[in-house]
Order: structure tokens, then sequence, then C-alpha cells
């Protein structure tokens, strides 16, 4: 396999998976009572847009053809998402979970393919900074946890 191709090919997962959490993100901001986490939701998903974006780009330079949607595990996701919101005593508290739990992935993800040390450093620096995000947006959606439970 071409080093582009394998750069690409990496570049795609972290693609399909913020095309997930993009998705995911506004789903959970339609099944929330309170302006403030809508508002966190969709500012989460307007940032997982912007990932997408700068993926796309990436994987475009190197003359692949980036994935155009998410997965069918982020679907399900989404999914059990609103179900376990319909069933739930407290929707909130288990849609941040969820949410939670869906970021943790994500930071796995970002982590496994930043221990490549093959990486370009403009592609190691654009996945850091996601990485720090996801990293971020875990943290606040702690604290909200705890403030709605």
């Amino acid at each position: 396999m071409k080093y582009t191709e394998e750069i690409s090919n990496k570049l795609n997962e972290l693609l399909i998976k913020n095309y997930d959490a993009e998705k995911g993100y506004l789903n959970a901001s339609e099944n929330v009572d309170s302006p403030t986490l809508k508002i966190f939701f969709k500012r989460r998903a307007t940032e997982r847009s912007e990932f997408a974006k700068e993926l796309r780009t990436e994987i475009l330079q190197y003359g692949e053809v980036p994935e155009d949607s998410g997965s069918f595990k982020g679907t399900v996701h989404r999914n059990w998402m609103s179900l376990k919101s319909l069933f739930s005593s407290n929707d909130e508290e288990a849609i941040l979970e969820e949410a939670i739990r869906g970021e943790e992935a994500s930071l796995e993800e970002y982590d496994e393919i930043l221990k490549d040390r093959t990486l370009p450093p403009t592609i190691d620096v654009m996945l850091f900074r996601h990485r720090n995000a996801i990293q971020s947006a875990i943290n606040t959606e702690k604290v909200q946890e705890e403030l709605v439970s």
C-alpha cells in the first residue's frame, strides 16, 4: 500500500468517526430540554463538522477519496441514545453519559492514530488539536452530567 493511501485510510477512519459524532450531537440536542445543553451539543456538532472538513481537505490533498458518510455503528449508537432517553427518568443525564462514552471512543481512535510516528507534522498538529478539543468536551460533559444528576 502506498504511503499516501495508508495515511488517507487512517484519516478516513477519523472522518467517519467525526461524521458520527456530529450527527450524534445533533441528535442529542434534539433530545434534551435544557437550553444550555442544546447549545452545548450544537456547538460540539459544529466543531465535529469542522474537524470533518479539515480531514476531508487533507485526504484530498493526498489524492485519495474521502468517505462521505458515517458508519452503521454510529447510527446504532444514535438510535440507542434516542431510545435510552425515552425510557430514562433523567434523560439529560443518560444522553450526557452516552455522549461521554462516544467521545471516549473517539479519543481512543485519535490516540491510536497519533501513536504512528510516520504522519507528516501538519497532520500530527491537526490531530493533536482535534484530540485536545475532544478531551476538553469530555471534561465539560462530565461537569454537565454532575449538574443534571
